[in-house]
């Protein structure tokens, strides 16, 4: 599977959830289009950033710029009921984009020959940062932090890729499937890691 391809997939499907959410915070048009396109390609800034790559190769994909633009226009100008059953599908365009920057954050770490703590951190932060900044943005606390199991996905996606337990196309492809179905098990049946609680002194 090409970088582009996840590329696309994860790129449309955040640029999705961002949007959703910017219409169910009552954004404006602008402060849509702003939400949608900071959690499609916040999460590979911060990659970037991380590992080495130029921050600014953000601008040499305008297609992916365009792509992203076109999937937040299709959310914002759709009718009323079909905006209402996308949003019924807001955890699964979530788990598609993190299935896909979590595999394209770790190969690009993985084929710098990175080690396998960077390939993983690549991973998660190409997973869950894009919808970090989107929740923070949006004035709600960020997923990934307080319920359900999410980060964990991206990490076990790090460790298969940064072991080189994987690596052909389809079994490329096949770990995205599986994540996306691990995701949306876990937000279903609400997994979730042990949370911490503070112990009462005396």
């Amino acid at each position: 599977m090409s970088w582009e391809i996840l590329n696309v997939v994860g790129i449309s499907a955040f640029a999705i959830s961002g949007a959703i959410i910017a219409m169910e915070e009552k954004y404006d048009l602008f402060g849509a289009y702003v939400l949608g396109l900071v959690t499609a390609f916040g999460g590979g800034v911060i990659r970037n950033a991380l590992i080495g790559l130029p921050t600014d190769v953000l601008w040499k994909q305008e297609l992916m710029i365009y792509v992203a633009l076109i999937a937040i226009t299709l959310v914002l100008f759709c009718p009323a009921k079909w905006f209402q059953y996308c949003k019924k599908w807001l955890n699964f365009f979530d788990a598609i984009g993190l299935a896909a920057f979590s595999v394209q954050g770790a190969l690009y770490a993985s084929d710098k020959g990175l080690p396998l703590v960077a390939v993983i951190f690549a991973a998660v932060m190409t997973g869950i940062g894009g919808g970090m900044i989107r929740d923070l943005l949006a004035g709600r606390k960020p997923l990934v932090l307080q319920k359900e199991i999410y980060a964990l996905w991206s990490v076990i996606t790090g460790v298969v890729i940064g072991l080189h337990w994987l690596e052909d196309g389809w079994q490329l492809l096949a770990l995205c499937v599986l994540v996306v179905a691990l995701r949306m098990v876990s937000a279903i049946y609400g997994w979730h890691l042990p949370r911490i609680v503070q112990r009462k002194m005396g």
